[in-house]
């Protein structure tokens, strides 16, 4: 069967695909990066987002809503990273409902490891090829990329409900 509806685009979407469930697949497996500490995708994109956003002092539902993630798994890749020791809970003295994660100097070093490590073996050969690309360019692959994400997340808030077969009385029909 020919799906028309892809038109010129039924390779990339294939490759978008192959993408998602690829990093689905592997989303929580642990590795090392050579760092010493085995750590899930999931667990260290947590971490990077705090490394680069501590000084804002966000809540936990706020990092998690903008990583696209539910607050749970958020919540647990904290406490993973917490047993690990790459990470800590703070609170201001005045006001205890609020969270706030700082990164301790071992995950600030286990995260420049595997910076160095993923650089080489994964984003080196794509910001290469990005190079080359004019920057508008770049930035409407982005849009393209948020666009699937944005839609996916709506899609997993506002599933439709499943279809019921509903016997009419003879009034009806």
């Amino acid at each position: 069967m020919e799906l028309k509806w892809m038109q010129n685009h039924r390779d990339f979407v294939e490759k978008l695909i192959r993408y998602g469930n690829t990093y689905a697949a592997h989303y929580r497996i642990q590795a090392d990066f050579d760092t010493g500490v085995s750590f899930s995708p999931s667990q260290i994109q947590t971490l990077e987002y705090i490394l680069e956003n501590e000084d804002k002092n966000e809540k936990m539902s706020k990092m998690a809503q903008r990583l696209g993630v539910k607050n749970s798994a958020f919540s647990k890749n904290v406490s993973k990273l917490m047993d690990k020791g790459l990470l800590e809970k703070y609170q201001y003295s005045d006001n205890q409902k609020n969270i706030y994660l700082k990164a301790t100097d071992k995950g600030r070093k286990v995260y420049n490891e595997y910076s160095q490590y993923v650089y080489q073996e994964l984003f080196k050969p794509i910001f290469d090829i990005a190079d080359e690309l004019d920057p508008e360019t770049v930035n409407k692959f982005g849009k393209m990329l948020d666009i699937f994400s944005d839609t996916l997340i709506w899609y997993g808030v506002n599933k439709p409900e499943p279809r019921k077969l509903v016997k009419l009385e003879k009034n009806n029909y």
